[in-house]
């Protein structure tokens, strides 16, 4: 079973990916991103498609035309976890 993200991990969270915020109500995190329209949305969610099925941890995401919202959690774990981490690292990588 995946363990939930330790405090100290937690502590470094605004500094490690300060474009990413905490949900409200819940033990995860999220960022929006915007692009020109609505294809530049759709080939950003098909390159975190990628990632996320290399690592076998899947978003929960929305896209309204050219604004696309992920959210991250890992549901085994009950929680932020490292692969959450480490899919929102991957994420910010592709944007450079």
């Amino acid at each position: 079973m995946v363990e939930r993200l330790e405090d100290a991990a937690r502590a470094r969270l605004a500094e490690d990916l300060p474009e990413w915020r905490m949900v409200a109500g819940r033990d995860a995190i999220r960022r929006e991103f915007r692009f020109r329209d609505f294809s530049a949305a759709w080939g950003f969610m098909a390159r975190v498609a990628l990632l996320a099925e290399a690592q076998d941890h899947h978003p929960e995401w929305l896209n309204v035309w050219n604004r696309v919202e992920i959210l991250l959690t890992t549901h085994d774990a009950g929680g932020l976890s490292a692969r959450d981490i480490r899919l929102a690292r991957a994420i910010d990588a592709l944007l450079g």
